[in-house]
């Protein structure tokens, strides 16, 4: 049987470049009745820790190390044994976060995941940040984009370790090759799929946001 995916919403804060903005953040849990890992441990571990009711909590899986996406990660780590795993390239925006504390393993493109029987494929997507990654999921028939592509366009490049010539060709090369009909599950608001956004890449190049 696949893993089963589990959504809950947490809120709190987004800061980088001197300003801080309320968020609220999407936490992915993918996995079934015994096992899971957690993609994105945002803002409140204790509702994180009620939603996954007991699992086993296998891997913390940051798609990029902004703190509204990685602020939760190490109370989580210490109170489950995960082990809380990033993209090297996103390195300098964790200790932005966690200056005392480092990621227990690093994420690589291609790496695939796998919790209760189903394969999760690291995507690495940078613009973002430097070390963005999504995981694409063919067996659940989905991709979770964190902050790379959400419904509408591309996620924000207006900040440090940003940059949008660099989000648009992660996005048509890694995600817009996926199957039409993939649900895509941002970071933060609705899902969307692949076959909603692809239209619409040109119109974002010439948008330029």
């Amino acid at each position: 049987m696949a893993a089963r995916i589990d959504h809950l919403v947490t809120s709190g804060t987004f800061s980088l470049d001197g300003g801080t903005w309320d968020v609220d953040n999407n936490v992915w849990i993918v996995g079934d009745d015994e096992e899971a890992i957690v993609i994105d441990a945002a803002h409140d571990p204790a509702a994180i820790l009620e939603a996954l009711d007991g699992r086993a909590l296998r891997a913390i899986v940051c798609t990029h190390a902004h703190d509204d996406h990685v602020g939760a990660a190490p109370a989580l780590a210490a109170a489950t044994g995960a082990r809380v795993l990033l993209h090297p390239a996103d390195q300098p925006l964790w200790k932005l976060t966690h200056p005392d504390h480092t990621p227990d393993g690093e994420l690589a493109d291609g790496q695939v995941l796998t919790i209760a029987g189903t394969d999760l494929r690291v995507l690495h997507t940078p613009g973002h940040a430097p070390g963005a990654v999504c995981l694409y999921a063919p067996d659940l028939g989905t991709v979770f984009t964190g902050d790379t592509l959400f419904q509408g366009g591309p996620g924000a490049t207006g900040r440090s370790f940003s940059d949008f010539p660099t989000i648009v060709d992660s996005i048509r090369e890694k995600l817009l090759t996926l199957p039409p009909a993939t649900v895509v599950r941002t970071g933060h608001g609705d899902s969307t799929t692949i076959g909603a956004e692809a239209p619409h890449l040109e119109e974002w190049i010439t948008r330029g946001h």
